[in-house]
């Protein structure tokens, strides 16, 4: 489980395939504290497991339908991608609950400004729209959202400076690939 803060941005480092599983090799500072083998860590939103640390790089193993229905399949060298570890019980719940457990990816329509507001229009399937509640939260490549606005087959999300700043937002507009977690609290089945 996550809340959608990202802690950092990592770089990928190298991707292979190993039998039937991707191996992502990411490089990563805040997020390797306390990180052990066998820990879950949000890469993009997607929940994977830590199978390897070697100094300053996390190898994930990603299966052939996570690959499939993620954007981590269209992942390059050098991309940096949101991490964030696992909440700890106890811990502060800053954004809301992401289960890592992606529904499906947006495309991102438009990226601009409204009165001095970052925003971004992203696209999904109408079939799963119905999950979509303005000023219901919503994560994106792993970031905790607030919906602003709902279209036909669209959403609006706000940027605040910090976010942008934080994410590899920074690196995205129209027609990148995002992941899409619909908030379990208002989730339809589909």
């Amino acid at each position: 489980m996550f809340s959608g803060i990202v802690e950092e941005s990592g770089e990928v480092k190298n991707i292979s395939k190993h039998r039937n599983t991707t191996l992502l090799e990411i490089k990563a500072r805040n997020v390797l504290e306390d990180t052990k083998i066998g820990d879950s860590i949000a890469v993009n939103g997607v929940c994977l497991t830590v199978v390897k640390i070697l100094q300053d790089t996390l190898t994930f193993e990603a299966m052939p339908e996570t690959v499939k229905i993620t954007n981590l399949g269209s992942l390059r060298i050098s991309e940096r991608v949101n991490l964030e570890r696992s909440l700890k019980i106890g811990d502060r719940l800053s954004g809301h609950f992401v289960t890592g457990h992606i529904d499906c990816t947006g495309i991102i329509r438009r990226k601009g400004y409204i009165n001095d507001n970052l925003y971004f229009e992203i696209v999904v399937p109408v079939k799963f729209m119905g999950n979509i509640m303005p000023r219901g939260s919503i994560a994106a490549d792993g970031i905790s959202l607030t919906v602003v606005t709902k279209k036909s087959d669209a959403f609006t999300v706000y940027i605040i400076p910090h976010t942008f700043e934080h994410t590899t937002l920074k690196f995205k507009g129209p027609s990148d690939k995002v992941n899409i977690e619909f908030d379990i609290l208002t989730k339809k089945s589909y």
